[in-house]
């Protein structure tokens, strides 16, 4: 940790630190799995769906960079490599060689949900130990990821 005047105590500010560090290893990883679909999405509603993925993929690289800045303003180190994000991302792999819109759909709607869990469980975690001002970034972060799988799933066929 850096030398901060920021007047939370070290020990809460490093435990922040950390759960920053695993939320921008999984949005550099999500950000990569929805740019995947992106490129690949083919079918007749291939305009429509790849162009809403690179939109989510421009929200969710935003947060990426509200996170790592938040762990810098802590005192912290923002761990943003892609290798990085590759060791510690808890999302699971995205399949290759998908092209079916309806497929590319599923899959980012399931990363964009697994994300979203684990980032309302940060908002809890963060509260617990004292670090509401966190918690308060994770709630933004929380409501934006609920509304792109919102969008998402609405080119689902039901």
């Amino acid at each position: 940790m850096y030398k901060t005047a920021n007047t939370l105590p070290e020990q809460i500010r490093s435990r922040s630190v950390a759960l920053l560090n695993r939320h921008l290893a999984g949005s550099i990883d999500l950000h990569a799995q929805v740019k995947q679909a992106h490129w690949n999405v083919r079918g007749p509603t291939f305009i429509a769906i790849h162009e809403l993925f690179d939109k989510v993929a421009d929200v969710v690289e935003e947060y990426s960079d509200k996170i790592a800045e938040r762990a810098g303003t802590l005192g912290g180190t923002a761990a943003g490599t892609v290798q990085t994000a590759a060791e510690r991302s808890f999302l699971g792999p995205y399949r290759l060689g998908v092209a079916d819109a309806e497929a590319h759909i599923a899959a980012v709607a399931e990363a964009l949900a697994n994300f979203g869990e684990s980032v309302r469980n940060a908002i809890d975690e963060t509260v617990s130990f004292g670090d509401i001002d966190t918690s308060d970034l994770f709630t933004e972060v929380s409501r934006g990821i609920d509304y792109q799988l919102w969008l998402v799933e609405s080119h689902r066929h039901l």
